[in-house]
Formats: structure tokens, C-alpha cells, sequence
């Protein structure tokens, strides 16, 4: 019993030796980055030997740091245009401080100051940087604004891939100025997109690129009229199946991609799963019609991109009366004709906007799908009557494939 008494009284005490040594360690971490972390308050020497290279829109300053111990940073202050000052700062273990962000191809001075431990700031010293071109002044020029069905269509060329925001203006009606209409941002280095939901009448247009630093270029000013486009009436849609279709399961026939229901609850059109791929499906439209761009919605819910969803798809058409049932090819450019069939449009579904690995998406991701995502069809394009869908990939890599509802716009002939 003694001995047990021994050992629980060296457990006491063993705790609370660790609760004290915990409680110093808060107190410790209370103070902790709240002032210098030295008492040393003697100014450091400046930086030397600066030497500068410069690229679009900024430059890579590098020096000799003062021999001293006790510095903790090197801070660059500058202004980047007429309005913004930004202000840099590289640590004691490297030699170089990047400074970017410029609006022009000039002259701009750089103020280098060494902060020591204690926070004190050494003299400063007056660097001149001349920043080539910045990004943004170089992709304006490749900026081109077209009239298409609907609306406009933008393209422009960013080879550096840098992040750009292309800001589409239009003037409008009511207050009689232009307006944003429309912010696309990107860092492809090839841009495409469309804006829609104007009438077919004539316009003003403007647009401009921005970067992330907030600096703007000049506006391109232009008089357009879109092209005429209108959703096609569904209730002339008609299944058109063919020997080269998938087979249907699960009840999920193809006239529920035109019964307007998207909720993901009720039928879309399902193949049956172990028949080989492409997952494929046909349908008429009812009228000819010079098609324009169509909506895809895919199965929401837990199957947002996963399952059967389709990642990577062909859109063929028919002009005929009755298109020849033909095995299409998985691979070919648009444009590309094979029996009564003309490829007028290769896809891929949009990856999810959170940037999360497809099936571990978040409800931001679903309420993309559920929207419905847009896709332009080949312009200039000649009137079809017939559609036919190929799903060469799914989001799952699976051997079926199934969708909720097809919106198709155009004009009928």
C-alpha cells in the first residue's frame, strides 16, 4: 500500500512539474512577435553592389547585405503607377528582392532600406529599375471583338500565361454610357469566350485588359450587331435512334434530354454500362437550323462530377432528311464530314471552379452543373437537323455515360 501511496505522489508531483513548464511555455508564446526580437537598436548598413534585371513589368533587384548579424530583412517601397505604392520584402537568407506590378515600360525608382531585429531601418538607397513591357500592355494589341449569335466574341493571346482579367463594356440603353457587361479572367494562353443575351441590333462594344496589380490598358471601341439567335423549340425535338447508339437503361430514355426537368431527381438520358465505347445518342431537332451554341446540364448531386457525367464529347450533325447510320470516328477536327455527318464541335466539360480532384467536390461545384454549362458550336457552321452526341470520356472513366437536359440555340431556316 506504501508503495502505491510513493507512486501516485511521484505522479502528483511529475504533473504538476508539467503543468508548470506548460504554463511557462504560454506565458513565453504570449510575448511572442509582439516587439524586436533584439534589444540591439543600432542601425544597419545599407546594401551594395546592386546590380538589376529586369523582365515584363518588373525586375529582380540583387545586392550585398551589410555584414552584420542582427538583420532580419531587406524592404523595397515603390510605386507601380500614379495611384498605388507597393512595398516588398526579401528575408535576410537571399540576396534578391522581386519588385513587379509596373504599369509602363519606364523608369521607377526603387527605395531599398535593411531592417534589422530590432526594427530599425537602415539609410535608404535609391535603385532604378525600367521594366520591359508588362503583360497586360502586350496581350491588348492580339484583342479581337466579333459579332456572333447573341452577342460577341472575344480572343485574345497571353503567351506568358499570366493571370489577365479581359472586361467587356457595352453601352447601355437606359443611362446612355457604356457599362461593364461582362469580367473574364484568365491565365490561358489562348483566349476564346462569348458574352449573349443582346438583341440583333447595333451596338457599342468596348473592352480592356486588367492585371491582378489593378493596372488597366487602353479601350478598344467597336459598332457591332449579333447575329440573330433563338432557343429551338423542344417540342419538335424526335429520338432519331440508330444501330451505333448506346443502348438505354434504368428507364433514362432520350426524349427526358428535352423535358426540361435538370433537378438531377428525375430521368435524364442513361446507357446501358458494359457496352463498348464511345457512349453515343442522336436526335432531331425538328427544323433546320444554323446552330449557334448549346447547354449541357449533367447529373447534379452526389454525381456532380463523377459517374457517368460526360468529361470529353463530340457534337456531329445531319442536314439530311434521314442521315446514314455511320460508325463516326473518336478522333476528328471539326469540320470534319464522314457520311451525312460533319463534326461541329470537340468538347471538354469545364474542370470543377473550386479546383478540388473531381469526386471530391464542394456545393460551389454543384451549383455550377446545375446551372447548365454554355458551348459554342463551330461558326459559320451549316444547318443540321440532327444531333448526335459522343461521349469519349466520363468523369469516372467508366463504360456508360448520362446526362439531365440539352438546350439547343440558332436560327431556323
Amino acid at each position: 500500500m506504501k508503495a502505491v501511496k510513493n507512486k501516485i505522489l511521484r505522479l502528483g508531483v511529475y504533473l504538476l512539474v508539467l503543468a508548470m513548464i506548460s504554463l511557462a511555455a504560454c506565458k513565453k508564446m504570449e510575448g511572442y512577435n509582439t516587439g524586436p526580437v533584439s534589444t540591439d537598436t543600432t542601425k544597419p548598413g545599407t546594401v551594395s553592389n546592386v546590380k538589376v534585371t529586369n523582365f515584363n513589368g518588373g525586375a529582380y533587384i540583387t545586392y550585398n547585405l551589410p555584414n552584420s548579424s542582427n538583420i532580419l530583412y531587406v524592404q523595397g517601397q515603390y510605386k507601380i503607377n500614379d495611384k498605388t505604392t507597393r512595398q516588398t520584402k526579401s528575408s535576410y537568407y537571399t540576396d534578391t528582392i522581386l519588385v513587379d506590378g509596373f504599369a509602363q515600360s519606364k523608369d521607377y525608382d526603387v527605395t531599398l532600406n535593411v531592417v534589422s531585429r530590432a526594427n530599425v531601418m537602415s539609410d535608404p538607397v535609391v535603385v532604378k529599375v525600367h521594366p520591359d513591357v508588362p503583360i497586360y500592355k502586350l496581350v491588348k494589341p492580339t484583342v479581337k471583338i466579333v459579332a456572333d449569335f447573341g452577342g460577341v466574341t472575344i480572343t485574345a493571346l497571353n503567351p506568358k500565361k499570366k493571370e489577365m482579367g479581359y472586361i467587356l463594356l457595352a453601352l447601355d440603353n437606359s443611362t446612355n454610357a457604356l457599362e461593364v457587361q461582362d469580367q473574364h479572367y484568365s491565365n490561358s494562353d489562348t483566349v476564346q469566350y462569348s458574352v449573349r443575351g443582346y438583341e440583333a441590333k447595333s451596338r457599342r462594344f468596348g473592352l480592356y485588359v486588367t492585371d491582378k496589380f489593378g493596372n488597366i490598358s487602353d479601350t478598344t471601341l467597336i459598332t457591332l450587331t449579333p447575329l440573330f439567335e433563338a432557343l429551338l423549340d423542344k417540342s419538335k425535338f424526335s429520338s432519331y435512334r440508330t444501330n451505333s447508339d448506346s443502348p438505354i437503361a434504368y428507364g433514362w430514355d432520350v426524349p427526358y434530354l428535352w423535358d426540361g426537368k435538370t433537378d438531377g431527381y428525375s430521368n435524364g438520358w442513361h446507357t446501358a454500362p458494359g457496352v463498348p465505347g464511345p457512349m453515343q445518342v442522336t436526335f432531331g431537332l425538328g427544323v433546320s437550323a444554323q446552330l449557334s451554341r448549346f447547354i449541357l446540364w449533367e447529373r447534379p448531386l452526389e454525381y456532380t462530377y463523377a459517374h457517368g457525367n460526360p468529361r470529353d464529347f463530340t457534337m456531329w450533325a445531319s442536314n439530311a432528311a434521314s442521315p446514314q447510320d455511320v460508325r463516326l470516328p473518336e478522333v476528328a477536327a471539326v469540320g470534319t464530314v464522314v457520311g451525312d455527318w460533319v463534326n461541329l464541335g470537340n468538347y471538354r466539360f469545364p474542370p470543377p471552379p473550386s479546383g478540388l480532384t473531381p469526386g471530391f467536390t464542394n456545393a460551389a461545384d454543384e451549383d455550377f452543373v446545375k446551372k447548365g454549362v454554355n458551348f459554342n458550336f463551330a461558326s459559320g457552321s451549316q444547318p443540321v437537323r440532327y444531333l448526335r452526341m459522343m461521349v469519349h470520356r466520363t468523369w469516372s472513366n467508366g463504360d456508360f455515360a448520362h446526362a439531365m437536359e440539352v438546350s439547343v440555340y440558332g436560327k431556323v431556316q
